[in-house]
């Protein structure tokens, strides 16, 4: 998954592997290696939205994440592959996509069951279905890619 991070007013992409570098280490308090190098940074929450405090700078930041469907979020998120994965372990029980189609940003990709509730992925962004790894039946396991989204 991608998220679109704006850091004063400058945006880039991240992807959840970039994150496994970093660890909260105290709420709001983050510890991120890079190179080699350990760096503290420091998140506020305001009302205005997020302030990182970093080497002795503070930056307004803004994240975006694909997921949030809500009323004035609704713009595209990202560009090139996506892997829509699987939230929790669970069951395919309708691919309502096939690939080569074109899709919205919100539409209705895979239904999954977990814990008895179905539960359907939907398109973070308008895209083409480039690869389904799943079929109507199948077991997933939690982070499992179900398809690809260009």
């Amino acid at each position: 998954m991608k998220w679109l991070v704006e850091i004063d007013g400058r945006t880039i992409e991240v992807d959840a592997a970039q994150l496994a570098s970093s660890a909260e280490v105290e709420p709001g308090v983050y510890s991120i290696l890079h190179e080699g190098k350990s760096y503290e940074v420091r998140v506020l929450k305001g009302p205005d939205g997020l302030t990182v405090q970093a080497f002795g700078r503070r930056v307004s930041a803004q994240v975006r994440d694909p997921r949030d469907y809500t009323k004035g979020v609704r713009h595209a998120v990202g560009s090139g592959r996506q892997n829509i994965n699987a939230l929790m372990p669970g069951k395919v029980i309708h691919v309502l996509v096939e690939a080569g189609q074109t899709v919205e940003i919100g539409q209705g990709l895979v239904v999954v069951e977990a814990m008895k509730m179905q539960n359907e992925m939907k398109a973070p962004r308008p895209g083409q279905v480039a690869e389904i790894r799943v079929k109507d039946g199948d077991t997933v396991g939690a982070g499992e890619t179900l398809l690809v989204l260009e």
